[in-house]
């Protein structure tokens, strides 16, 4: 049993999680939802078999490093942490069906790391600037945030959908095809926690690398497309929970807030990969 085939079941496994999952929420069935719960421990645990394997693969080849290197590593592993996020989250507040998005998104991660035509999905050296302890630390730092700052999204969208679908409550509860979910006041602060605890991982991330890049090349900090724009999203964060807390801001705006955050997320990630060259460019 190799790597490859433990990964490649994860990515039709989140499949059929996001598909149970999505039943459960639009038919209010908590069977389903449990069932969606059991899906994605066991979706986590044999991903996590994979990264793992794929590590000792790495020193069976003779390069003894993290499976974090390149694309495809870091889109199985935003997978993993997106995942891990959520279910640790969702045993904390016992609410099954918010588990629609992130197990969307770890789909979509592993889905575009296995069948995209430009993805290389061997087993490279590292790039000798890569060759330091700080890259776990920094990358799985950086993640943890980006995870964290995923669910916010998809717990934004509810949000959302929650209070267009009864405009004239100031809090509504459950109606329509998705009356299980919680109302406007629990994911409004559920958004608040997963926006607090992504910032304050994505803070770590920022303090590591910039720790990795004195240590590398000389300079804490040196203007990189990756490294302006992980600034960037880092102040919408910021200034959202600043707002949050001193100017009272909630609801709608702190939700659009979160979506807007979470495009840089992504643009970070993929847009300066592919539209933009420096230090942080992935090899693909």
């Amino acid at each position: 049993m190799t790597s490859s085939f433990l990964l490649s079941i994860t990515t039709f496994a989140y499949l059929a999680c996001t598909v149970v999952y999505l039943s459960g929420t639009v038919f209010r069935a908590k069977h389903l939802l449990k069932l969606g719960t059991i899906l994605g421990v066991a979706t986590l645990l044999i991903q996590t078999a994979g990264i793992c394997l794929r590590w000792v693969e790495s020193y069976q080849m003779g390069y003894g490093h993290a499976p974090l290197s390149n694309l495809y590593e870091s889109l199985v592993f935003a997978a993993w942490a997106i995942m891990l996020t959520y279910l640790v989250f969702e045993a904390r507040v016992k609410q099954r069906a918010l588990g629609v998005f992130p197990a969307l998104f770890a789909f979509l991660a592993m889905a575009y790391a296995s069948f995209s035509k430009d993805m290389d999905s061997r087993i490279q050296p590292l790039l000798p600037a890569l060759k330091s302890n700080w890259l776990i630390a920094h990358v799985i730092t950086c993640f943890l945030g980006y995870a964290a700052f995923a669910v916010s999204f998809g717990i934004s969208v509810l949000y959302l959908y929650r209070k267009r679908s009864n405009p004239g409550n100031p809090n509504p509860g459950p109606k329509g095809a998705f009356a299980i979910l919680p109302d406007a006041l629990h994911l409004e602060v559920f958004n608040y926690q997963m926006i607090l605890f992504g910032f304050l991982w994505l803070s770590v991330g920022i303090i590591t690398g910039s720790v990795w890049a004195n240590s590398a090349w000389g300079t804490y900090w040196s203007w990189d497309p990756k490294e302006t724009w992980s600034l960037i999203t880092w102040l919408i964060y910021a200034a959202l929970l600043h707002a949050r807390t001193m100017k009272g801001w909630k609801g709608e705006r702190v939700a659009w807030l979160s979506m807007l955050g979470f495009g840089c997320v992504l643009f970070t990630y993929f847009g300066v990969n592919f539209l933009a060259t420096g230090l942080h460019r992935y090899a693909r």
